[in-house]
């Protein structure tokens, strides 16, 4: 994989998928910048795992839905290293419940985690990257925003924003040469997959074309490519990583 730029924020990378993505962006030789909200000793081993490996890696520590914060951390980040060439908007929550029954601040402080997060990311980033005329996004959305889930109207808007203002952004950062794309993960293999029952994962795995749950490693080497040079063409665009589960 080909970058041409030199460092990363990841948000909300200290565990699961976000932990994947830092570690495999840092074997391509990138600084990765670790952001965590909680549990410091989590991020910590990622960070010494990462430079065990040969990889660079430092932490930051800002809660994704506080904007003064993660300007804050931006702006160490720029006063550290300079610049900003990649982001990867992937922090996010869930609080499930059906609709009937979801309190309209059950709904709003899913969107405010999950989407206004990711919006002030993207036009932080929009604003450093069009100054360096070079910069990539990537916004960690779900198959729900694409097709929605029952007990999960919540996540789904949060997410289904996310995909439209994907590509609001992608019109407004082209002539920068800042690009943006979206992942939709399907069924990964998380610890949250992990614990659900065998029965219930093979009712799952019935409708997934490929017979199986991904894994974080196949969503992190997605990431690298649309950040990469590979993908030097793409922007606006939502690759699906979900076994064929929705086509």
């Amino acid at each position: 994989m080909k970058f041409s730029g030199k460092n990363v924020l990841v948000t909300g990378a200290s565990r699961s998928i976000g932990a994947e993505i830092a570690k495999t962006l840092a074997s391509f030789g990138l600084k990765v910048w670790i952001n965590y909200r909680s549990k410091p000793e989590i991020a910590d081993r990622l960070k010494e795992e990462i430079e065990a490996n040969g990889g660079q890696a430092a932490l930051i520590h800002f809660d994704v839905t506080d904007e003064e914060g993660f300007l804050g951390g931006l702006k160490t980040i720029i006063d550290c290293d300079g610049g900003l060439s990649y982001l990867v908007n992937n922090a996010g929550i869930t609080n499930d419940k059906l609709a009937i029954r979801m309190k309209t601040e059950e709904f709003m402080d899913i969107v405010d985690a999950n989407l206004k997060s990711a919006f002030i990311g993207c036009r932080e980033a929009l604003k450093l990257m069009s100054k360096q005329r070079f910069g990539s996004v990537v916004n960690i959305a779900s198959i729900v925003g694409e097709r929605g889930n029952l007990g999960q109207t919540n996540y789904a808007a949060s997410k289904g924003g996310m995909i439209a203002m994907n590509k609001s952004f992608a019109y407004e950062g082209a002539a920068r040469n800042v690009r943006f794309n979206c992942i939709t993960p399907g069924f990964i293999e998380t610890d949250m997959t992990r614990v659900l029952k065998d029965d219930i994962k093979e009712n799952y795995i019935k409708n997934i074309p490929l017979g199986r749950f991904g894994s974080s490693k196949e969503v992190a080497e997605a990431v690298a490519f649309l950040l990469s040079d590979y993908s030097s063409y793409i922007t606006g665009e939502v690759l699906k990583v979900n076994g064929g589960l929705y086509l």
